[in-house]
């Protein structure tokens, strides 16, 4: 399930690529397929290596010189050198980080100039939503901090060097699947409805059927979960 639009992003095959938060390397995965050269970057040990595990599962599936790797590490301070990266994806990460402006002007500093980059967060309404129903929804170690309105984090990305180029919103069936699990409990996975609903997000994920990509293309725009935003680095 991809949030990142890779075509508007401009991924290029052949191209280094950073997932910033790469958690189960849903992103990652998509870029190596595109036949780009990907770092897979968190601070999740165990994530990182499950992801290497399908990267090397990939390998002969990928176009020739396409290459993967993971990178354990801080995203206050990224191991690499400045404007190492053509593309970068930080998807539904900055919302989980105290110090979010040292992290941007990381990703600022290791993307290249005519670079791209791609940011997620969860979108102001549907999120507000889910704090106002449930304090266990975002009240726990490594949760959600905060929520980002579009001016905020526009600001926050133009203010270190970036320029905006547009947004983007996905998965519109989302939200409404987290509004009635912070309705009757995070934890009651349970619950008959979320778990007829959880069906259904299943069905979406796996088979796509029209009448779904259907309804994903009006929800996407009025609430969907995520809100894409991308940059590019000036000449």
């Amino acid at each position: 399930m991809l949030t990142v639009d890779f075509d508007r992003l401009g991924l290029q095959a052949g191209e280094r690529v950073l997932d910033m938060g790469a958690g189960g390397g849903r992103h990652a995965f998509e870029m190596y397929r595109r036949g780009a050269d990907v770092i897979a970057f968190d601070q999740d040990a165990d994530e990182l290596a499950k992801v290497s595990e399908w990267f090397f599962a990939m390998r002969d599936e990928v176009p020739a010189g396409a290459n993967a790797e993971i990178k354990e590490g801080d995203a206050l301070s990224l191991p690499f050198g400045d404007g190492e990266f053509d593309r970068i994806v930080a998807a539904e990460i900055l919302e989980h980080i105290p110090a979010d402006i040292q992290a941007i002007e990381e990703l600022v500093r290791v993307l290249r100039p005519g670079g791209t980059l791609a940011v997620s967060v969860p979108r102001w309404f549907p999120e507000i939503v889910n704090w106002k129903l449930s304090d266990d929804y975002h009240n726990n170690e490594g949760g959600h901090i905060r929520i980002y309105t579009r001016e905020e984090l526009v600001d926050k990305v133009t203010k270190r060097g970036l320029v905006y180029d547009g947004d983007d919103y996905a998965h519109g069936l989302h939200s409404p699947y987290w509004w009635l699990k912070c309705a009757v409990g995070v934890e009651k996975n349970d619950h008959p409805a979320v778990k007829a609903y959880h069906k259904l997000l299943e069905w979406e994920i796996v088979k796509a059927p029209r009448v779904l990509q259907a309804a994903g293309k009006v929800l996407d725009p009025l609430i969907g979960k995520s809100m894409v935003l991308y940059f590019h680095k000036p000449v």
